[in-house]
């Protein structure tokens, strides 16, 4: 992989990690439409690289958050901070489940299977259209509510169907507060993200090549700044109702895709 594609999947990465357009389906038609010839093992290395870029970039824009998070943990006390790591927990359960019992199957699914992504697209516009029409609130996520917008993160591991999307977008549909939906969604994903790594490297399916490092480093970089942007901004819109600018954006991607595939079938 050239200097230039790791900018490109980078920021594709980056940007579509926090805006609810799917970053791995873009990942998929960035790969596609490249012509990515990495042998497997290689392209995962480089997707873990990029999720752990974003992952990190969702740290620092939370960062205030996180800190004062941890210490109301450390008061040791059920309070609201303790509460708050409890659902984000319970929203990792279902997501847990299909990682452990579903890898296979679902790895399947990826590989340029664009038609499944044009078509996953589309699902997620229709979610991002139904949160655009909900009327805000100031109502806190609930236990129940975050076991229910975990199915949706679980849902979300199809290429194609946005993480962000669908997990705000159910957590809107609740009837939670659109601001602590966002900061919900995106602070539930960060332990997945890590546990993900973890469970790659100790597996040992992961190999480097240190002919690789400019790549691997740039595409770090290019989706780090990419994640700083988007978080940030992803919030703001979430606060304006401006979903449904993503939504037709989805249902223009997924069409193209579709009928990309249907072509080259």
């Amino acid at each position: 992989m050239d200097i230039i594609d790791a900018i490109i999947l980078g920021i594709i990465q980056g940007l579509t990690e926090f805006l609810p357009v799917s970053s791995s389906g873009h990942l998929e038609l960035g790969k596609a439409i490249l012509g990515d010839s990495s042998v497997p093992e290689e392209s995962l290395l480089f997707t873990v690289v990029l999720h752990f870029a974003t992952a990190l970039s969702t740290i620092v824009v939370f960062r205030k958050d996180i800190l004062d998070i941890v210490k109301g943990v450390l008061k040791f006390e059920w309070n609201e901070d303790l509460q708050f790591v409890s659902k984000i927990i319970v929203s990792m359960i279902p997501a847990v489940i299909v990682g452990l019992f579903f890898e296979e199957q679902l790895e399947q699914l990826f590989g340029s299977n664009i038609l499944l992504v044009g078509c996953m697209l589309i699902i997620t516009a229709i979610l991002l259209f139904l949160a655009d029409k909900a009327k805000n609130t100031n109502k806190k996520v609930s236990f129940k509510n975050a076991f229910i917008i975990g199915i949706s993160q679980a849902i979300a591991m199809l290429p194609g169907i946005s993480r962000s999307g669908a997990t705000i977008s159910t957590s809107v549909l609740l009837g939670n507060d659109k601001t602590k939906a966002a900061r919900f969604s995106f602070l539930m994903v960060v332990p997945l993200i890590f546990g993900k790594i973890a469970k790659d490297i100790m597996s040992g399916d992961l190999t480097y090549d240190s002919g690789n490092f400019t790549s691997l480093s740039i595409g770090f970089i290019a989706a780090f700044v990419a994640g700083l942007f988007a978080c940030t901004w992803m919030i703001a819109l979430v606060k304006k109702s401006k979903l449904s600018y993503f939504a037709i954006y989805c249902i223009i991607v997924g069409i193209i895709a579709i009928a990309f595939s249907l072509l080259n079938s």
